[in-house]
């Protein structure tokens, strides 16, 4: 008979981080973060708490990755340790243990409750080249005023057809800061579901539904992720309840 695994103690302190992926770091994957973020804790000695089990990990939950290639000022992920830290010492160690373009921006100690759930939408920045600002807007107008725009993703389990526009809760056209009369910039409110919508569904979205001609690779950012104001189009931040309750 197999010996019962060890049983590790609960968490004693359990901590909410919000992360960046910038510049040539974006295009980490979720899984090449995880494995980072993993050594980074080594680094820091961290002391962070284990699951039980035959095969023990450390106790990190992920909520709402971004996709691959994309930037994010609003990445999230809590931790549990085995003993207190102290909350900004820990902030500068992980940091400093990470690699730039990963970068750890905010570590607030978790009260309880699903940071997951607080994740109802999110607020992109698309950088579209190629494409003038009244043209992205006409598409914009286009996409808005349907009450469906279905479009194509390839999936693990093949390809797959789903409403984009319900997700869509505001999509508005801005010029290039940089005065390019060939860039739009797409400012878009995401509510997250399932499946989940991207920034890159979206411009499919506003080719389907606008005829907004392809585009060079566009440059898709995270502003923003928490709770979604569905009447005012905006997503609040997940980590004040956190502050008040510090």
């Amino acid at each position: 008979m197999r010996e019962q695994p060890e049983q590790q103690a609960p968490p004693v302190q359990r901590l909410r981080i919000r992360y960046a992926k910038r510049g040539r770091l974006r295009f980490t994957s979720h899984r090449d973060f995880s494995r980072a973020f993993e050594r980074a804790v080594v680094r820091a000695r961290v002391p962070m708490a284990y699951s039980s089990g035959f095969n023990p990990h450390p106790r990190i939950s992920y909520a709402g990755a971004a996709p691959t290639g994309a930037a994010s000022e609003a990445e999230y992920l809590e931790i549990g340790l085995r003993e207190e830290v102290d909350p900004t010492a820990l902030l500068a160690a992980l940091d400093e243990a990470l690699p730039p373009g990963l970068d750890v921006l905010e570590v607030a100690v978790s009260p309880g409750g699903s940071l997951a759930d607080r994740l109802e939408g999110s607020i992109w920045r698309t950088t579209v080249r190629g494409v003038t600002p009244a043209a992205a807007s006409a598409a914009v107008a286009a996409f808005l005023a349907a009450e469906e725009v279905p479009v194509e993703r390839m999936t693990k389990k093949g390809m797959r057809t789903f409403d984009c526009r319900a997700a869509v809760v505001g999509l508005s056209v801005a010029p290039s800061p940089d005065g390019d009369p060939e860039c739009a910039i797409l400012d878009t409110v995401l509510r997250h579901g399932v499946p989940a919508v991207r920034p890159d569904d979206v411009l499919a979205g506003l080719r389907n539904a606008g005829g907004l001609e392809a585009v060079p690779v566009p440059y898709h950012e995270r502003l923003a992720q928490g709770p979604l104001d569905v009447r005012a189009g905006t997503v609040g931040d997940p980590l004040a309840p956190d502050r008040d309750t510090a």
